[in-house]
């Protein structure tokens, strides 16, 4: 098979010359990893172009607008947090997997694909309001190679949107968990990675379509839908306890664990702090408090009094938060990218380039 011969190439066990050069913190003493190639696994947080190959008409004009002047299979106005990450360690941004034509792997490869679960969604694309086919188990069965997680938000979803109560939804988490433990094992041992950096999910109670479609849930003080974020709480913990676990299993690896929760939260609870506006509201979508419709999306067209009219983008894309309701903005990822590179918010606490590295 094709993908065993990519593996045979890309196999990386990722190393680092390290020069220890104090005794009170070792980890933080030594020099930057060098990591010659990114494999990402996840959902549209960091879907490079996977949903876009496999289905050419999905995405279109205003994504993309703000960066690449044209769709370039992001779901944002830009550039996500992979990218941003990949140009970190001066790599080209992550070819999709799935978009194999004229692509050159040498630098690594994104498997992420829009709406990813961890779990096999019961609903998938492009029947309306499907999850993607490509889920975690599929990814990785197609290339055995692992840096990056960013996944989870889309099996929390599917409960949410499949009007299970928020019990319900807390109730499936571990059944998500053990799936997702049972991936990373797989992918540690088929590829010999030791090298792990793992993103938990977002607050989803922030977001336009989680706000629209719960208008009467109880609502925290900057206006987030609280039930939901607790589950995305709820999820997150139960993540950071099976890591835990994980580095007992595998000594070896590097693993660590990315709280991109509170960073992304920061940005609705002080936007004004770090220059941005009206965080609940989509910058590109149409219609109510939120600015977002689950009956037109982003770049699509709706029919007023008549005539048509274009979704398109807001006029400052640069000081939003949200893009379409479901992601966020160029602006805000490479602020989330700025936040978590740093190790301030990784347990343990290395920077993004001293991810080999074990505390």
């Amino acid at each position: 098979m094709e993908c065993f011969k990519i593996i045979a190439k890309f196999v990386i066990f990722l190393s680092c010359s390290c020069v220890l050069l104090s005794s009170t913190n070792p980890v933080f003493a030594q020099k930057s990893c060098d990591f010659p190639a990114i494999f990402n696994f996840g959902d549209s947080n960091s879907d490079t172009g996977g949903l876009a190959s496999a289905f050419p008409s999905f995405i279109g004009p205003p994504y993309g607008e703000t960066y690449f002047g044209k769709p370039a299979g992001r779901f944002s106005d830009g550039r996500l947090v992979i990218d941003f990450i990949a140009k970190s360690f001066d790599l080209p941004y992550l070819s999709a997997y799935l978009n194999s034509l004229g692509t050159n792997f040498k630098h690594g490869a994104n498997f992420a694909t829009y709406a990813s679960p961890i779990t096999l969604p019961k609903i998938v694309i492009p029947t309306s309001g499907g999850y993607s086919p490509f889920y975690l188990y599929i990814q990785y069965t197609q290339f055995n190679a692992l840096y990056t997680f960013d996944i989870g938000q889309n099996d929390l979803a599917e409960g949410i949107l499949g009007n299970l109560s928020v019990q319900q939804v807390n109730t499936s988490v571990p059944d998500i968990i053990n799936r997702f433990t049972a991936d990373f094992m797989n992918i540690y041992n088929i590829s010999g990675g030791r090298s792990y950096w793992i993103h938990n999910t977002g607050p989803l109670g922030c977001l336009p379509y989680i706000l629209t479609a719960f208008p009467s849930a109880e609502r925290d003080e900057f206006g987030c839908a609280k039930p939901y974020n607790q589950i995305a709480q709820h999820f997150n913990y139960m993540l950071k306890q099976a890591i835990v676990q994980l580095r007992k299993d595998f000594p070896l690896a590097a693993i660590t664990y990315v709280d991109i929760y509170s960073v992304k939260y920061s940005l609705f609870t002080d936007p004004h702090k770090y220059g941005f506006e009206l965080p609940l509201v989509a910058c590109c979508g149409y219609g109510g408090k939120y600015n977002y419709s689950s009956s037109v999306r982003c770049g699509g067209t709706i029919t007023v009094n008549g005539s048509q009219i274009f979704v398109g983008s807001c006029e400052r894309p640069s000081v939003r938060v949200n893009w379409d309701g479901i992601h966020y903005t160029e602006a805000a990822n490479a602020f989330v990218f700025d936040k978590i590179s740093t190790g301030a918010f990784s347990d343990p606490p290395v920077p993004l380039h001293k991810a080999c590295l074990k505390a």
